[in-house]
């Protein structure tokens, strides 16, 4: 452990550890809600489609104004707040189960509750991290958490699977509000962390021991802080504005795209068509999670000797038409063909979720973090709510095997967006003094009519 290890800092450790309990939940949720639909309630491929579209449509309509908001409150109470609402949520489902009253609609509704969630909590956990760990550690600190969630998927979605077998899924589905409880739990001894933007008027928030110290609010008086749409939009421009973030964002959302076109039906392909054990499923996805560590472990020492962007388009250009073998799935040595193209599609995954996330915070300046985070999770989680009705839909008409290929497809060619952009040139992570570094932005006054932020309510 050297001096610039991210592990010595108490605060990073402690986040660490609740996400980890955190994923640990969600994976094995993953793995039951969908089951619970199909074996259960006997869901058709369009509903079970419609459950996967709840799950992720929650970033399409508050995935924006979330990071302006998630730019004014305190990222830990957000953080623990969002860990005990899909606690409560998920401990429903067994509940319903028990006393003979769950239905498909209860299951709707609690997917569409848990990802909103799911929204507030991962722009908080995002932007919250720079503040931790400081941006010179933000590589080391992303290598972590993403190889964390790489174990997640794997234990969670085998233990997932295990579960369904062994205890039904709506049973399963109890250990998700524990993890999240855990979580929850865990995260009471992270340090105060400040809000990005403070209210007008209002203080600073404490700064932490660690990381950069967040811009003061202006003084009482002088200026006022941007209107919610204001915020939106400066958000939207840094993202949309840069060549760099536009093509990962685009990349990341076409990945997400084609991801979710495939998940969503390989829980019927696996029950309905080959007939295969519920453990069968969560083996399967836990073989993605074993490519998304080691992604995220070869992600930093390749980055160094190649660098950084060209890392990202060359792993793109090698790597992702093994997602063309991921459509073969069937009896036999099928699975295993499909599932060496799902494990080299993932390890592409983890190296894209070390370097890009990091570029992505190294180029966005402190005030702008929840927003430039909400915008990427709007256009990366919105693609799997279209992924997943596009899944529904086609998996009617055209049948399932028809849509895995659709969704092959588009992972086969989702490194375009990346590869055409400048990021393939980039050898190192921008810093403060880099030309490409975006200055932090003024605090503008609002225009008199527009409506202040009701932090309490917000």
């Amino acid at each position: 452990m050297t001096p610039e290890s991210p592990w010595r800092i108490p605060d990073f450790r402690t986040l660490f550890t609740a996400t980890a309990l955190a994923q640990l939940g969600t994976n094995i949720g993953y793995v039951a809600l969908p089951l619970i639909a199909v074996t259960a309630l006997d869901a058709s491929p369009g509903q079970v489609g419609a459950l996967a579209t709840l799950s992720t449509l929650a970033f399409l309509l508050i995935g924006l104004p979330a990071g302006a908001w998630v730019d004014r409150m305190r990222h830990r109470r957000v953080l623990i707040v969002a860990d005990l609402v899909k606690a409560a949520l998920y401990a429903s489902i067994p509940l319903a189960w028990a006393f003979g009253s769950l239905t498909l609609w209860q299951l709707y509704g609690v997917a569409l509750l848990a990802g909103c969630a799911t929204v507030f909590f991962d722009v908080a956990s995002q932007s919250v991290l720079p503040q931790l760990v400081g941006r010179g550690h933000l590589v080391q600190a992303n290598a972590a958490v993403v190889g964390l969630m790489a174990v997640g998927n794997i234990a969670g979605r085998s233990a997932g699977g295990a579960l369904v077998q062994l205890l039904t899924a709506p049973a399963a589905i109890a250990a998700t509000a524990v993890s999240h409880l855990g979580s929850a739990l865990r995260l009471i001894a992270l340090g105060r962390t400040p809000a990005a933007t403070p209210a007008a008027g209002s203080p600073p928030g404490p700064v932490p021991a660690t990381g950069p110290a967040p811009a003061p609010g202006p003084a009482s008086g002088e200026r006022t802080a941007p209107g919610l749409g204001a915020q939106i939009a400066e958000g939207l421009r840094h993202v949309f504005g840069n060549a760099e973030l536009r093509g990962l964002a685009l990349s990341a959302a076409v990945v997400n795209l084609g991801y979710q076109v495939v998940n969503t039906l390989l829980p019927v392909v696996f029950v309905r068509e080959l007939h295969l054990p519920a453990g069968a499923l969560g083996l399967f996805w836990a073989v993605g999670g074993v490519g998304i560590l080691l992604g995220s472990r070869c992600a930093r020492p390749i980055a160094a000797r190649v660098g950084y962007g060209r890392t990202l388009g060359l792993a793109g250009l090698v790597v992702a038409p093994a997602a063309l073998l991921i459509p073969l799935v069937g009896e036999g040595v099928r699975l295993y063909v499909a599932g060496l193209g799902w494990l080299l599609m993932l390890f592409k995954t983890g190296m894209d979720n070390v370097l890009g996330v990091s570029l992505r915070q190294r180029m966005t300046p402190d005030p702008l973090l929840g927003r430039m985070n909400a915008t990427f999770r709007f256009l990366l989680t919105g693609a799997m709510a279209v992924g997943s009705a596009l899944a529904g839909v086609f998996g009617e008409l055209v049948g399932l095997h028809a849509t895995l290929w659709l969704g092959g497809v588009l992972l086969s060619l989702s490194f375009l967006p990346v590869f055409l952009s400048p990021v393939r040139t980039r050898r190192a992570l921008p810093d403060a003094s880099s030309p490409d570094f975006p200055p932090v932005p003024p605090v503008l006054p609002s225009a008199p009519s527009a409506p202040t932020l009701d932090l309490k309510r917000g």
